[in-house]
């Protein structure tokens, strides 16, 4: 098996995912799915000349001066008719300001007296939201490609819209193989375990954007696998265990029985070596991932979740932010390590911190990591305060 670097293995995998067709749903429906339009804006926003403050809306050119109280502008109920030399409105956070005005003086600074008001000096545009201030109409809000979350969907929600146009959201079958494995809350075999990948992956593929589908773990038997892959449906197939070449690694032979076309076939990774990915005879994406848990998640975050983006059209790229390490590190090998980490913040700067049991195997250390730290192919070693380059996990 030829081993490929991480961002090329990346790359192989990227080229056979296009986004998927897109769908209108309700706006109130669209938060984690990635646009396929662009929202532009309607109309203008403030579509009117807005008061800031709850006070008065003034002539400046009147003030300072006692002035003859004229009517009332509230959000929703504006004042219908204009302001004149010496008149003023009685004005609400929010309300339109009447034409002829250009300035609130806020209620604590005035005097009413029956229907009159006192008002200090006023300068021109004070306390006033012009109109089109937030965005103006046929501006472009938000643009294909962008993932809705609360923020934006609010920015579409004041375009007036109530649908948009999303990709459909990728269909993830996820199977984890294996006579060892054993799902919860099944009373396991003397040398079983139970089941911790598939239920986390199912979880993150979730999280992504994507419709994902936990199928019953598969025993170590070729026609088992076969028939496993073959019935699940789905855009992608992901596998948990297996991966390897071993006796009973059988998920690589199982995809070749149904055509898969191998476009990696194992990646310079530590941990997650065993990781490939091909395409089925049927065009369903098959990736497998291997079966130790760290390894699987490590993977996760290095491909599943690019593959993801990819096929909802999310142009958000795969990015890694800098830290400074807070211990030193040893010089690498020749394989690409990410290493399970905690990050901190101290004196302004964001520090990182190894956990020092990097087994593939242990779930401990991934429950409590919060990034996972990137230690290039033959890197030297690095001095406690050196930069490292570091993947934040998402973390509640």
């Amino acid at each position: 098996m030829k081993l490929l670097a991480v961002p090329d293995a990346r790359a192989r995998m990227l080229a056979e995912i296009v986004p998927l067709p897109a769908e209108t749903i309700p706006l109130r429906e669209a938060i984690g799915r990635v646009l396929a339009e662009d929202v532009a804006a309607v109309r203008d926003q403030p579509p009117f000349n807005a008061s800031a403050m709850d006070g008065w809306a003034v002539r400046s050119g009147d003030t300072p001066g006692t002035l003859r109280i004229v009517g009332e502008s509230a959000a929703g109920h504006g004042y219908e008719g204009g302001l004149g030399a010496g008149e003023a409105v009685r004005i609400f956070t929010g309300g339109a300001v009447p034409a002829g005005a250009d300035a609130i003086v806020i209620q604590e600074n005035a005097q009413r007296d029956g229907e009159a008001v006192t008002t200090p000096q006023a300068s021109a545009g004070q306390h006033i939201r012009p109109q089109g201030g937030d965005f103006a109409a046929g501006q472009a809000l938000l643009q294909a490609g962008q993932r809705i979350d609360p923020w934006r969907l609010s920015l579409a929600a004041s375009a007036g819209r109530a649908e948009v146009s999303v990709h459909r959201a990728p269909k993830v079958a996820i199977i984890s193989t294996g006579e060892e494995i054993i799902e919860a809350p099944g009373v396991p075999g003397p040398f079983q375990i139970y089941d911790s990948g598939a239920p986390a992956l199912l979880a993150m593929v979730g999280a992504w954007g994507a419709e994902a589908v936990k199928l019953k773990p598969v025993r170590d038997d070729l026609d088992a696998v076969i028939a496993a892959l073959r019935g699940a449906e789905a855009d992608l197939i992901v596998t948990v265990g297996g991966a390897s070449v071993g006796d009973h690694d059988l998920v690589r032979a199982a995809g070749e029985a149904l055509g898969l076309s191998m476009k990696v076939a194992s990646v310079a990774v530590r941990p997650g070596k065993p990781t490939f990915f091909g395409v089925l005879a049927d065009g369903r994406r098959m990736l497998g991932l291997p079966g130790n848990p760290a390894s699987a998640f490590v993977c996760a975050e290095l491909f599943l979740r690019p593959i993801l983006r990819a096929y909802q059209g999310d142009a958000a790229p795969f990015a890694t932010i800098t830290a400074r390490a807070a211990t030193p590190l040893a010089a690498n090998g020749p394989r690409e390590h990410w290493m399970r980490a905690r990050l901190a913040y101290a004196n302004g700067e964001m520090t990182v911190t190894p956990y020092g049991d990097q087994d593939s195997s242990l779930v401990t250390v991934f429950a409590v990591a919060d990034a996972l730290l990137r230690r290039p192919p033959d890197a030297p070693a690095v001095e406690a305060g050196g930069l490292v380059e570091v993947l934040p996990l998402a973390r509640t």
